[in-house]
């Protein structure tokens, strides 16, 4: 770019895309003189689905403000819990993402997953038609114009990246109510309706059972449900209500694990 030159900051939570906000205060910026705000930040290296506000100059401005030489820019982080509007609350995670998918779902948040690498186009017209909130490491997909809304994950640990996403959109939480396989509703089943599915050992040890109403699979409360149950534990004290607590004592009776 050769052009106006501009003064622009960024929040400190925004240093994992642009080290200059690590260390505070503006930074220098030569702009072409014709491209907006917003692709001046993108062109920095932050994805505009991280940014919450863009103020010049001390007044609010929308990402396609062109900017002028001399402005002083400032670039927020979104603000948490962050609203979506328009639609209910749902998620699509790219396939880097499985084990936050399925977390996600053993809280009963909507979570669709993709399990190969189906492209950046196909996942960011899936998250257009669905209207979901797409949820991925790659700042290049989180880019791409034809992306409904979307979100970066900041860690590549499942625990933290949970509590991210929690934390950011605040959403419902009905644990035991999802299947962790395919994001289906999950009901009540009596043993008998699902003993045709089930090993021997397991239909004389287990009594109570859940099916996925689409995809048919079983649950029960298997080897690994107590650590399911401290994942579940630890969200709804952090991020819960009474009102999902009390759901997720309810819903435990059918257990998932």
């Amino acid at each position: 770019m050769d052009g106006p030159e501009i003064l622009i900051s960024f929040a400190p939570e925004l240093g994992i895309f642009v080290p200059q906000a690590r260390r505070g205060g503006p930074t220098a910026a030569v702009t072409d003189g014709v491209s907006t705000l917003g692709h001046v930040v993108e062109s920095l290296g932050v994805p505009l689905t991280e940014v919450g506000a863009l103020v010049v100059d001390g007044r609010g401005v929308a990402a396609g403000h062109v900017p002028a030489a001399g402005e002083t820019v400032t670039v927020r982080a979104v603000t948490r819990p962050q609203p979506v509007p328009g639609a209910p609350l749902r998620f699509l995670l790219d396939v880097h993402l499985g084990t936050l998918a399925r977390r996600l779902r053993l809280l009963g948040v909507d979570a669709a997953y993709e399990s190969t690498d189906i492209g950046d186009p196909a996942l960011a017209a899936r998250s257009a038609a669905e209207r979901r909130v797409l949820l991925s490491r790659d700042r290049g997909l989180l880019r791409r114009r034809e992306l409904w809304a979307g979100a970066y994950v900041y860690s590549d640990r499942p625990d933290d990246q949970l509590r991210d996403i929690l934390g950011r959109f605040a959403p419902e939480l009905r644990p035991w109510t999802r299947c962790s396989a395919c994001n289906g509703t999950l009901r009540s089943a009596t043993k008998d309706e699902v003993a045709d599915l089930l090993e021997g050992g397991t239909r004389g040890t287990y009594d109570v059972f859940a099916q996925c109403e689409t995809c048919d699979r079983v649950f029960w409360r298997g080897a690994h449900h107590d650590h399911l149950e401290a994942i579940v534990e630890r969200a709804l004290a952090e991020f819960g209500t009474p009102e999902h607590r009390s759901a997720a004592r309810t819903a435990q009776e059918t257990p998932t694990a």
